[in-house]
């Protein structure tokens, strides 16, 4: 029997693994941070036989309600990745899998893979309708890259879209895929109809580090990016510091962020309201956007989501609160689920892929929807 996370977006710490039915495994937390939820690992084990597993130490993880209700993903192909009831404790997650391959991988969320991440950019420069863009380098020198979807034109609106600030959200950057996918389907009717009047700036994974590093909530030196949209800097969060830049020197018309909740099983959408540019025509935008996505797919829902921020008090160093003030534009975070839609259950699978690039096609329904009224 073997257990190995030497591999993109690896992350266990084995305790003990001499019997296939007490395996006790921790996860490492991110690097210099105090962060720590995402594991993805390898079991390599007897065909047929039972394995039963356990994470400890999740009490002091940084979401432990999010273990509440959680049911581990595993895959043998890397491909189908199917739920494994389990069982938490209040302290450690307990699950059990008979083989049915010598080798099956596990992890918190379906795992984006940074070469699949280099894949989705090559791919969508080969579209006539996309230019890729190199915006700088990371902390660990890798590429922050920026996809141009449209033809930029002074009238039509600016949306811009940022996915996987936590790395961990993995849900993020595969609900980017499907919004990508439909705008560069030149035979899709509505996406031919939005780059008429918009351009999209899409960052597909805003932390390429910390996705490769295994990390759930940080970069490569510990820095949330989604509380440095204040004053980003070059030594601590390069990946926002030059995303902003390109934002200031383009406009923003519409603003994104996409990301997973680890506790609440529901998408939903955070707004601006406690900006102090906030204003009714704000109002007025997001309701539009939420009654249109409310329309446009049953997987959304607007009764459960975070408490709203009382006026003037949003906290600034958020992306979309940062956004929203500095462009007096509608900004949301998107979250969805890592466990599942509790209003349409899938048992089987939670959230999934599919789920996940099917809500980013049907994000565009709703910005269809207010491109017109974006700015005036």
């Amino acid at each position: 029997m073997q257990i190995s996370s030497l591999f993109d977006s690896g992350n266990i710490r084995v305790i003990r693994a001499e019997q296939p039915d007490d395996i006790m495994l921790a996860i490492n937390k991110d690097n210099q941070s105090d962060f720590y939820q995402w594991f993805h690992f390898r079991l390599t084990g007897e065909v047929n036989q039972l394995h039963t597993l356990h994470i400890s130490d999740l009490a002091s993880s940084a979401y432990p309600k999010g273990w509440e209700g959680y049911n581990v993903l595993a895959s043998y192909d890397r491909q189908t990745w199917f739920r494994v009831d389990s069982e938490f404790n209040g302290d450690i997650l307990t699950f059990s899998i008979a083989l049915e391959q010598p080798q099956v991988y596990f992890a918190y969320f379906i795992p984006y893979s940074y070469e699949r991440h280099l894949d989705l950019l090559a791919d969508a420069q080969c579209s006539p309708l996309c230019e890729l863009k190199y915006l700088g380098d990371t902390l660990d020198g890798r590429d922050m890259s920026l996809l141009v979807i449209g033809e930029p034109d002074e009238d039509k609106r600016n949306i811009w879209i940022t996915a996987r600030q936590h790395p961990g959200e993995s849900m993020a950057e595969w609900c980017a895929e499907g919004i990508i996918a439909r705008l560069l389907d030149e035979q899709d009717g509505l996406s031919r109809a939005l780059l008429e009047k918009a351009v999209f700036y899409i960052v597909p994974n805003m932390n390429p580090d910390g996705s490769a590093r295994g990390h759930l909530r940080t970069n490569a030196v510990g820095a949330n990016l989604n509380r440095e949209w204040k004053t980003p800097t070059l030594e601590r969060s390069p990946e926002v510091y030059y995303v902003l830049n390109a934002m200031h020197e383009v406009g923003v018309d519409m603003y994104l962020d996409l990301h997973g909740d680890e506790a609440l099983p529901y998408n939903f959408v955070a707004g601006s309201e406690g900006i102090p540019a906030y204003n009714d025509k704000l109002k007025a935008l997001e309701n539009q956007f939420k009654d249109a996505l409310l329309m446009a797919t049953p997987e959304f829902q607007d009764e459960f989501g975070y408490a709203k921020d009382e006026p003037g008090q949003a906290d600034l160093t958020i992306a979309s609160n940062a956004v929203g003030q500095a462009f007096e534009c509608l900004a949301y975070t998107i979250e969805m689920p890592f466990k599942d839609n509790n209003n349409l259950p899938d048992p089987l699978f939670g959230w999934s892929v599919q789920r996940c690039q099917q809500f980013g096609e049907d994000i565009l329904v709703a910005a269809y929807n207010v491109v017109g009224s974006l700015r005036t």
